[in-house]
């Protein structure tokens, strides 16, 4: 048996009693406090609206990980959390709406004047740069800095780990070599983008895309002065446009940021900057993290994944009025490696599908309220493409319970009658999912498919899950893992996970390996059609095939349970950050 396996699994009933207790105690909402010592602004006060709203300056933001950021490179974080949190000391041109409920969801202009001016058939954009931007070090911010920041993305043997949609959109044929390795005595760089003045930039998209102001708004499409560039070192201290700057980043222990004085609020609408300083303290046990958050010490989980079994039975029960039941549109899911043998059977696939007991993963996690609900269609539901009814491998009419017969039948069809071993991946560092892994194993176990599994913490995925050569040395055959859109798209969600053509050497999220024309082209048709309708149905379509080949599993739906420290003010959770709280408008109390 793997590491841990006796001693550390929660037993499906250990899971259903907290999942019960949990069921009981927050379906009466209210806003009344809790018995602790801290009384919060309410039951769920933060969900839709501001919880705390106030505009007073000062004090120190304190948060608390259980990791680090994936990246500090805004060119290289993909860790949602990272992105919420780069805010503080990044900008872009445009960016999500800083604002509570389904407006947070639009983008509204930040380094720039107005939203792009649209030209050429929807394929160039246009943007004037606001007066007053500034780096930290007093220096003008100019549109040749934003060009030098998504070039970048080109350096994929340096710069790895970040979203590479600029770079499919710009360049799909791959042309440019990136900064690092233009031979242009000039230096003209990608010649997608215009800079025909500091204070204009052009892009000229090959092809129209309507999600293109969504990935500018995205880090990737952060500028990045060339004479600050340490290139891979660039995430131990990146230069700051934003309204804070790194203090210390001691990697997998502290962050520490404080006012950037050369930032001007008069050029920025968006950021309120209302603490005077953020801390950040990474201690990988959970458990210590959810007491030292209910007792005060800190105000904020960075990470925003929901709180362990313990802490969160101990918050809804003690202290309910500082606790937000998060709907989030992250899916977990498991990535099935078509590359790895015997999953590049389509059958061999498809008896996990059956063999898996997804209501038994679903209380391991915590049940229905702190888990979320069971998931039957990779698109979450927010998303155009999603398809509640879908349901061929009779998941939902199951109730989640596994129907072994077909599964077995499944095995015999794949020429594995006995089964076969195979190696799952799973993040020590994030609640639910390792426990997860090990139920999973139990239950695959139980018709001969034989798993070990291999943890790591999250901050590593891209370089290990994520690293093509690693898991084919490693022998990976699936990957445990959690995934929420980009934006709300079905390209925003899907393409970084099933399309071939963004499947990379390290780096990598499209786990699976998937290399099927026929999705890549469904994205493809999707992009070039303005009819949203069209979009939607070409979408839903690629739900249906990602189930019926068996490409990936989704599980869950995730829901969390979040600590809302009383000391905070102005919090909401975010559409545009998964659900988490806007970190940038954050104050304190004290």
């Amino acid at each position: 048996m793997p590491r841990g396996f006796r001693n550390r699994r929660l037993t499906a009933a250990a899971a259903l009693v907290a999942a019960s207790a949990l069921t009981v105690t927050a379906c009466g909402g209210g806003d009344d406090g809790g018995d602790g010592e801290s009384k919060g602004a309410g039951y769920n006060a933060a969900i839709g609206k501001y919880a705390n709203k106030s505009t007073k300056k000062g004090g120190t933001l304190r948060m608390v990980a259980k990791q680090d950021l994936d990246s500090a490179d805004p060119q290289r974080a993909y860790f949602g959390m990272a992105w919420d949190f780069m805010r503080f000391y990044t900008r872009t041109l445009v960016t999500a709406k800083s604002e509570p409920g389904s407006p947070g969801s639009d983008l509204v202009p930040d380094m720039a004047t107005d939203m792009a001016k649209i030209t050429n058939g929807g394929k160039t954009y246009t943007y004037k740069l606001r007066d007053g931007l500034t780096w930290e070090d007093g220096s003008e911010v100019t549109s040749e800095h934003i060009k030098y920041g998504i070039e970048r993305i080109w350096a994929d043997d340096v710069i790895t780990g970040g979203p590479v949609y600029l770079k499919q959109v710009l360049d799909p044929k791959g042309e440019y070599k990136g900064p690092y390795r233009d031979k242009d005595p000039k230096k003209l760089g990608l010649k997608a983008i215009e800079t025909p003045d500091p204070k204009t930039i052009i892009f000229n998209l090959p092809a129209p895309n309507s999600d293109f102001e969504q990935m500018l708004a995205m880090p990737s499409g952060t500028p990045v002065k060339p004479e600050a560039d340490t290139k891979e070192k660039y995430t131990t201290k990146p230069l700051s446009n934003g309204p804070y700057k790194f203090q210390s980043h001691r990697a997998n222990k502290s962050i520490v940021l404080v006012r950037n004085k050369a930032w001007k609020k008069s050029s920025d609408e968006v950021r309120p900057a209302l603490p005077d300083k953020i801390t950040v303290a990474i201690n990988k046990n959970l458990e210590e993290n959810d007491k030292r958050l209910m007792a005060g010490d800190y105000d904020v989980d960075l990470n925003g994944t929901g709180m362990t079994q313990s802490g969160r039975t101990t918050a809804i029960q003690d202290h309910r009025d500082s606790v937000d039941n998060m709907q989030t549109p992250f899916v977990r899911y498991v990535a099935l490696i078509t590359k790895a043998k015997p999953f590049d059977n389509v059958n061999c696939r498809k008896a996990v599908f059956y063999a898996t007991d997804f209501a038994s993963l679903q209380q391991t996690r915590g049940g229905e309220v702190a888990a979320g609900k069971i998931a039957n269609n990779p698109f979450p539901k927010a998303v155009p493409g999603h398809d509640s009814k879908y349901d061929p491998y009779g998941i939902l009419e199951r109730k989640g319970k596994p129907d072994v017969a077909k599964a077995k039948a499944e095995l015999k069809k794949c020429g594995k009658p006995s089964g076969f071993k195979t190696v799952l991946t799973a993040r020590s560092d994030q609640p639910g999912e390792e426990d997860a892994a090990e139920a999973l194993q139990e239950q695959l176990g139980k018709v001969g498919i034989n798993i070990t599994i291999d943890t790591f913490s999250g901050a590593d995925a891209s370089t290990i899950s994520g690293d093509l050569k690693k898991v084919k040395d490693r022998k990976y055959g699936m990957t445990m893992s959690g995934w929420g859109p980009d934006f709300n798209s079905g390209q925003g969600f899907g393409q970084p996970l099933w399309d071939s053509r963004f499947i990379l050497k390290t780096g990598n999220y499209n786990e699976s390996q998937i290399d099927d024309p026929k999705i890549d082209k469904m994205f493809d048709d999707a992009l070039k059609t303005t009819d949203k309708a069209e979009a939607k149905q070409i979408y839903t379509d690629m739900g249906h095939k990602i189930i019926d080949d068996a490409y990936w599993m989704p599980f869950i739906y995730e829901a969390n349970i979040t600590w809302r420290g009383s000391n905070l003010t102005n919090v909401y959770s975010s559409p545009a950050f998964s659900g988490r709280f806007d970190y940038v408008k954050l104050g304190v109390k004290k």
